[in-house]
């Protein structure tokens, strides 16, 4: 599909320096397209803009992470109106998951040369909040949530390893009342997550095999304790892509998280608070751009 009208959406705050607008400006100036940029100066914008286009354009493209990622995608769920990732962020999860150049100008230029296709995604639904890639409790969320801004700067996702580790050094297990599908469990956890995504932003490397952005289920994955054995068989499956005794893991589209205290959670990059979620898969939500010699 060759795009007639785009609409960038860019966050000038994301954690890429890359001169995004010059090289927008270079890439299309003589393409024949009709472009847009709208910029964002707080948090919610990006949603805002992609939610007052659809309808208004053939393609909206975000510049950002996956917060601003996230924010654009949760506006366009459940509508027509594609959506193109131009990576700048510092993990990048869905455009790594979606196979798009990791630097802007050869992400430009692909879409420019219509050398791309659309596909249909799955999205989720966390206590009414839609999200494209996971929702975190425990170690995976306080990773996030307190990776040192200036070592994210500096260091990229190396920052997050950082914090990771303080996070196992303090973590306390979480008692949990999940139901899923209609099937209670109850656990003690330091790490759960139930992800639309398999990637964790490292090259192609994936939380475990067999988790697909378009398969129609979530995935749950648990972890029960911290010691160090347990922590270097989860970092084993993830580097050889096998399973693990020590997480649980269940595909579901249905699940019930209950709590007896509020606890901080991660929904994609937004923090929120919560003693009770209720999550739910949304299949084919949302139409992406990949590029078209994707297998996906």
């Amino acid at each position: 599909m060759k795009f007639k009208t785009i609409h960038f959406i860019l966050n000038p705050a994301a954690g890429s320096k890359e001169p995004i607008l010059s090289q927008i400006n270079t890439v299309f100036c003589e393409s024949g397209i009709k472009w847009e940029v709208l910029v964002t100066k707080k948090a919610g914008d990006a949603g805002k803009f992609a939610k007052a286009l659809i309808g208004k354009t053939e393609l909206v493209v975000v510049y950002g992470g996956d917060g601003s990622v996230s924010e654009v995608a949760g506006a366009l769920c459940g509508s027509n109106t594609p959506l193109a990732i131009i990576p700048g962020g510092t993990a990048n999860v869905i455009a790594k998951e979606l196979g798009m150049p990791l630097t802007a100008i050869e992400a430009l230029e692909l879409v420019k040369n219509n050398l791309i296709k659309i596909i249909n995604i799955d999205m989720g639904m966390v206590n009414k909040h839609p999200f494209i890639i996971r929702v975190n409790l425990g170690i995976m969320a306080d990773m996030i949530i307190n990776a040192d801004n200036s070592l994210k700067n500096n260091i990229g996702q190396l920052a997050y390893g950082i914090s990771a580790i303080q996070s196992f050094v303090n973590i306390e297990p979480a008692s949990y009342k999940l139901v899923i599908d209609g099937k209670i469990v109850n656990e003690n956890s330091v790490a759960l997550t139930v992800t639309n995504s398999g990637g964790i932003g490292i090259g192609s490397f994936s939380l475990l095999p067999g988790i697909n952005i378009a398969d129609g289920f979530l995935d749950v994955v648990l972890l029960n304790d911290t010691n160090i054995i347990s922590a270097l068989k989860v970092a084993g499956s993830t580097l050889f892509q096998t399973g693990s005794e020590v997480l649980k893991h269940w595909k579901c589209r249905d699940i019930i998280i209950s709590t007896d205290k509020a606890l901080h959670y991660l929904c994609d990059d937004i923090e929120k608070k919560a003693k009770k979620l209720h999550i739910h898969i949304i299949p084919k939500a949302l139409n992406v751009v990949v590029p078209s010699l994707s297998k996906k």
